[in-house]
């Protein structure tokens, strides 16, 4: 099956990697501005359009007085879809750091329902794996940050990094797992029970996530 690909409504400057036939794209409220800029015909709308100002033809409409934001909204729908991989455009970059915290938690949301999730930036890539590993290859150099969601993250490892972690136990009370850096060597961040919030830069490219291949070539280059 493809990829959920979701535009919100922060900023917004490239695509990460091509779009693909089997890729269903949302644009959630203002989001719509970045799909038709890039000329791109979504496959769903929704939202309550309180960013965006009108109602869009064709759009599945929400009261602005919900309990989900509009990039859970369209979580909820590619679950719903069977969709297990999702891509956040205008997810980190927006004005509202209240947004960028629930898209955090939008994150772990996907998590628990058994998929994954990335939240791209203009500088900055980030998910939450749970129960999970992942594997960055050879070459990276930048920071990564990793935080723990909700109870104790036991058995944390972060191997190939400038401060290496074995059997760790993360708090979300203690941010021990802040600005570390990749060495150039393959790195491993996972977490045995628990889920951790991982940070890094987009430039070093989306990682191999538990047993599944890494993403291409020109995925990791971030064009």
């Amino acid at each position: 099956m493809g990829r959920c690909i979701i535009f919100c409504a922060g900023g917004f400057d490239r695509l990460a990697f091509p779009l693909e036939p089997g890729d269903y794209v949302i644009a959630a409220d203002g989001g719509l501005r970045h799909v038709r800029a890039l000329g791109i015909a979504p496959d769903a709308i929704l939202g309550d359009f309180d960013s965006l100002g009108y109602t869009p033809q064709g759009a599945a409409v929400f009261p602005v007085e919900k309990d989900d934001t509009d990039a859970m909204l369209a979580a909820r729908r590619g679950l719903s879809l069977g969709y297990q991989e999702f891509y956040f455009y205008g997810s980190l970059d927006g004005p509202r750091l209240d947004h960028t915290v629930a898209n955090f938690q939008t994150l772990q949301f996907i998590a628990d329902h058994g998929g994954r999730g990335y939240l791209i930036g203009r500088d900055t890539l980030a998910t939450v794996i749970r129960n999970q590993s992942l594997r960055f290859p050879r070459g990276c150099r930048g920071t990564v940050s990793v935080f723990c969601m909700g109870p104790d993250a036991k058995g944390v490892r972060e191997r190939g990094v400038h401060y290496p972690l074995e059997n760790a136990v993360l708090s979300s009370g203690f941010p021990l797992g802040v600005s570390n850096h990749f060495t150039g060597e393959e790195a491993e961040i996972s977490v045995e029970s628990g889920s951790l919030l991982i940070l890094w830069q987009r430039k070093d490219g989306f990682p191999a996530c538990g047993g599944n291949k890494p993403l291409s070539a020109a995925y990791s280059a971030g064009t």
